[in-house]
């Protein structure tokens, strides 16, 4: 049936379990530095054997010594997580004592891997110095003297080759750092964002607390003033009046209780922002979402309950906030599902989108204020990126938070 500009319905189907994201594998640090090490030693080996030699092939055995050498400059990179700029200085004292045995290849590979780790890895801790610039030259002196003994002639290939594939490990390192450190500070401002949204979002649930038991305890003063007035005429009304009087107080008492102890910050100011009217103006919501262009399917299991203020916000501003995302971000239209269940309330708020605009749905201020929502009544929320749809699920309890 559809009335009022949105559909209403009775689903018999259940929702579908939500799926959460997983987390994407990750390569251990002990196998990601043996897998390095070894194809450093593995291409190592392949410029010792001629094929991709810088030097004059005429010159280069290839012999047991030579793979062992060629294997040996690549172990210190096993420990460059620990010790990077030794480890750097182990792998150019290997490479240079290669070349001196009579095994130069004319590029080496391991001590520039070794100098990106450096450069990659430093920290305002550990920071860049002169005396470690100066031991980066007399390294690279070092392996072309080796070099140079051994051939008889200028190490002219390898003063150009090594010198600039050692200038760019350099140089990429640094860029991988500055890189590293963005990221880093952007992961900072994002938290910063999400308990700014967090903590205003806990201002608004406060201000919403307050109207509600300030609604209370008006109707609290006017039943007692009811009662006292009814107490000598009515005594059964009056003591009607003092039992409904005694049953608000412990509820609002009990809900006081539990969100001034889920807070833990202090309010903002009002701002100007009233109190939601709860999950009776839901069809006015979704009317004026249909007025903006979103079609909204409304469909509604179980019978209607009333719900405790607190509850009643909360189911309120989810629907609200989800259909906003899905009018922004959606394709233009949205189902709410609204499910009624023993002493559980289940929404689920989906609508279809393309596969490129999930990405739209970022955890920004909106997510995280539902989730505050849900948590802070006891209830939980999810989302599911399924393929061409998206999903936001609440269960929140029917009962006021003892």
């Amino acid at each position: 049936m559809r009335a009022g500009g949105y559909r209403l319905g009775v689903s018999t189907t259940s929702a579908l379990p939500l799926r959460r994201l997983r987390t994407p594998f990750e390569v251990p640090a002990v196998v990601a530095d043996v897998a390095v090490a070894a194809a450093v030693a593995g291409v190592t080996i392949v410029m010792l054997r001629g094929r991709f030699a810088m030097t004059r092939p005429s010159t280069i055995r290839f012999d047991t010594l030579g793979v062992i050498t060629a294997i040996t400059t690549s172990l210190p990179l096993l420990a460059w997580r620990r010790q990077p700029f030794r480890a750097f200085l182990a792998s150019t004292t290997a490479s240079a004592l290669m070349a001196a045995i009579g095994h130069p290849i004319g590029l080496a590979l391991a001590p520039a891997v070794a100098l990106y780790f450096v450069a990659g890895g430093r920290t305002v801790a550990l920071p860049w110095t002169r005396a470690m610039t100066a031991a980066v030259l007399a390294s690279l002196c070092a392996y072309l003297v080796a070099a140079g003994i051994t051939e008889s002639v200028f190490p002219a290939s390898e003063l150009f080759h090594s010198g600039l594939l050692w200038s760019v490990a350099w140089f990429a390192g640094e860029r991988t750092r500055l890189r590293r450190e963005q990221i880093a500070e952007l992961r900072r401002d994002a938290q910063r964002e999400r308990l700014l949204a967090a903590a205003e979002e806990r201002a608004r649930i406060a201000r919403d607390l307050h109207d509600s038991v300030g609604h209370a305890i008006n109707v609290i003063g006017v039943r007692a003033g009811a009662a006292r007035m009814r107490h000598t005429g009515d005594p059964e009304r009056s003591l009607q009046a003092l039992e409904a009087i005694e049953d608000l107080a412990r509820r609002t008492v009990a809900e006081i209780d539990h969100f001034v102890g889920a807070l833990r910050v202090g309010a903002l100011d009002h701002d100007g922002v009233d109190s939601p009217l709860g999950i009776v103006s839901v069809p006015s919501l979704i009317s004026q979402h249909e007025t903006s262009g979103l079609d909204v399917t409304y469909i509604q299991t179980g019978l209607l309950q009333q719900l405790p203020p607190v509850i009643d916000q909360a189911v309120y501003r989810i629907i609200q906030e989800a259909l906003t995302n899905a009018s922004r971000h959606g394709n233009g239209s949205a189902q709410l599902t609204v499910d009624f269940a023993d002493s559980m309330l289940t929404l689920t708020i989906s609508n279809p989108v393309r596969p490129t605009d999930i990405a739209m749905f970022r955890v920004g201020h909106g997510l995280i204020g539902m989730n505050e929502r849900a948590r802070l009544v006891g209830g939980t929320l999810d989302i599911d990126h399924r393929p061409g749809e998206y999903v936001v699920r609440a269960c929140l309890p029917v009962d006021s938070p003892r």
